[in-house]
């Protein structure tokens, strides 16, 4: 062998001498296994020993005894065999591996929660004031349906509080003078005074659950560099609504990170992804519930994500599995202990805006605009008007009448341009007639100049309508949000929040449903004649009235089967809204329309000699046409 062959044999010698001597067991590890292999030989011996004898002893005496016996002693062998497994798994928190468990509660005047001593965890929430849509007590989970766990490393051992027993400690009703529910849960090891506390707090009129978890006299024990425990929460999200399909379509996880706005996982996914920034909270969002879980002092990013997955095959019970990973940043050398709150409540936007952590972003009022409407104009109106303690659809009637009249202005600015293009009717179509066999842009140009020569403006009943426009989406958003109307009864619907049904079909109509809801017929009634009116009002011809009475006819079908699954309330606010927009139409036409006084103005106009200015619309339509070899100087 040459010098570099004999180099890289000894290198490699040296790594492998410096691998085996890095890896080899320490003192203590040895000592441990030694002791360990003893215990189980001496166990073996011992009760290899009783059995034989006993064997022996079976001829001297009777024929069953000594059977029984010898199974004793097996049972005994086995149990013995199990604690050692025990504490080879789980160390000095061994002793909790076994235990009864048992239910205890902790209430308010809103909550009921049932805390278990296996786990030492929340395992049931039931909201008092509500109901489930066949009226059973409404559960925000129970225990079959959802999962919780502290993990953290024990002398190399992975535990997990879910698999152990706790110890009710102590319980009372007062803290600091204050009416709160107090409940500990502790789970020991196998020393007296080193344990590990859950201590659960309730306020007497509050949706929010305080929650420590402290470690006494662990320092020896929980690995000296754990800076950090591990979090899981879980849940089978259960339904409570009358629609499991539009529960669906509004559940899944919201959470927010430190300095940052509010973030999710689309409804429509079934993802995981990783949280990757230091998070203030996490929120398993249903229709009109929800359960958080908040740090003020935040949830570090390592080993943390979020994932939901559709279980529309599994069973009717359930909407979405919901799950969260989350990192508890803790140090047994400084607090040794780590303060959380837990919110189960309603997504009612008040009561999540009290909280001051911007939980109340997860109710869907619309993106941008439409919901700064709803924040800033509908939600207090509701809210002054819910003061009175009205009916809800009466309340729905007066909102209706309060919005209809702010939008007043733009409705009258909208019907004076439809009456002013109702008085030039006759010329318009005289023009198209005159320049039929033309360039479409020749035609245009001369519809556009009779316009600013009557000095009426095309797109004056055009831009109303963009005004209107928000808010109409905005009450889209607005209504299957607001758990106010969730059960409430109007008329013959029995719950605003969801669809009314006067008659179960039996069956399902694909893109309809199984059911004719009369308050979604009412509102496309109330499009046609809308349409149709409007339609009667604009006296168009051509191309564009062709596509009108499509619109007319076509509009209302299609609402039907798209509102016919949808919030009653909805439904009812887009009736309402479409009879008091005819009536407004009518009334302007009644008492502020004079269409003999609009002819004689734009007369007026024709004979005012013109300004020479042309509008931006008309420049451009004069510049398509150069472009097409059409001057509009020579008209040709």
């Amino acid at each position: 062998m040459d010098r570099n062959q004999v180099i890289g044999f000894l290198l490699m010698g040296a790594l492998f001498i410096g691998y085996m001597f890095y890896n080899q067991p320490t003192r203590e590890e040895l000592e441990r296994k030694k002791r360990t292999q003893d215990s189980i030989a001496a166990l073996q011996i011992d009760t290899s020993e009783t059995i034989n004898s006993e064997i022996v002893e079976e001829a001297k005496t009777s024929e069953i005894k000594p059977a029984v016996e010898a199974s004793d002693s097996l049972t005994i062998l086995k149990d013995s065999l199990k604690r050692i497994q025990q504490v080879n798994l789980l160390g000095n928190f061994a002793n909790a591996a076994e235990g009864k468990n048992q239910a205890f509660t902790l209430e308010n005047e809103k909550l009921k929660i049932t805390l278990h001593s296996l786990g030492g965890r929340v395992a049931s929430v039931e909201l008092k004031e509500y109901q489930t849509h066949d009226s059973l007590p409404l559960l925000v989970f129970d225990a079959d349906s959802s999962d919780f766990s502290i993990n953290f490393f024990q002398d190399k051992k992975s535990i997990r509080t879910n698999e152990l027993f706790f110890i009710p400690v102590s319980k009372s009703q007062q803290v600091s003078g204050e009416e709160v529910a107090s409940f500990t849960m502790r789970l020991p090891t196998d020393e007296k005074d080193k344990y590990i506390d859950f201590i659960y707090n309730l306020s007497g009129n509050s949706y929010e659950l305080s929650y420590t978890i402290k470690a006494v006299g662990l320092e020896d024990m929980i690995e000296d560099n754990s800076r950090e425990l591990g979090l899981h929460w879980s849940v089978h999200a259960l339904s409570k609504e009358k629609n499991i399909e539009t529960e669906r379509s509004t559940t899944t996880i919201f959470f927010k990170y430190f300095e940052d706005e509010v973030d999710y996982i689309s409804e429509r996914n079934s993802e995981r992804i990783p949280l990757v920034a230091k998070t203030r909270w996490v929120a398993f969002k249903q229709q009109y519930f929800s359960a958080a879980i908040i740090n003020d002092s935040g949830f570090d990013k390592i080993d943390a994500d979020v994932e939901t997955r559709d279980l529309v095959d599994i069973s009717s019970k359930y909407t979405k599995y919901m799950a969260a990973n989350l990192t508890v940043p803790f140090s047994l050398e400084e607090k040794n202990k780590a303060t959380m709150r837990f919110y189960f409540g309603p997504n009612h936007y008040q009561t999540l805006k009290s909280l001051d952590i911007d939980l109340q972003d997860q109710i869907d009022l619309g993106w941008g605009i439409f919901g700064w409407v709803n924040e800033y104009l509908v939600i207090p109106v509701f809210n002054f008007l819910d003061g009175f303690n009205l009916n809800y659809g009466i309340i729905i009637l007066l909102l209706t009448l309060f919005i209809k009249l702010i939008l007043f202005p733009f409705t009258y600015k909208t019907y004076m341009s439809s009456a002013k293009m109702k008085v030039l009717k006759p010329e318009i179509d005289e023009l198209n007639e005159k320049h039929k066999n033309d360039d479409p842009l020749k035609k245009q140009q001369a519809t556009m100049a009779l316009y600013r020569k009557a000095g009426v403006n095309p797109l004056a009943g055009c831009l109303p309508m963009l005004f209107q426009m928000p808010i109409l989406y905005a009450m889209f958003r607005f209504f299957p949000a607001s758990i106010e109307l969730r059960q409430e009864p109007f008329l013959w619907a029995t719950d605003l929040s969801t669809y009314d049904s006067i008659y179960d079909l039996g069956f399902s109509i694909p893109f309809y449903g199984d059911h004719i809801s009369l308050f979604t017929l009412l509102m496309a009634a109330s499009t046609f004649l809308y349409t149709k009116y409007n339609t009667q009002m604009s006296m168009s011809s051509g191309p564009q009235a062709q596509q009108m009475k499509i619109m007319m006819y076509f509009m209302p079908v299609m609402l039907l089967g798209f509102f016919n699954n949808y919030s009653a309330g909805l439904s009812y606010y887009y009736f309402l809204a479409n009879i008091v927009s005819v009536a407004q139409q009518l009334i302007i036409k009644t008492w502020f329309v004079d269409e003999e006084a609009i002819l004689k103005q734009i007369e007026l106009n024709k004979k005012k000699p013109q300004s020479g200015k042309k509008s931006a619309f008309q420049k451009r339509l004069e510049d398509m046409a150069k472009k097409r070899g059409y001057n509009p100087n020579t008209k040709k």
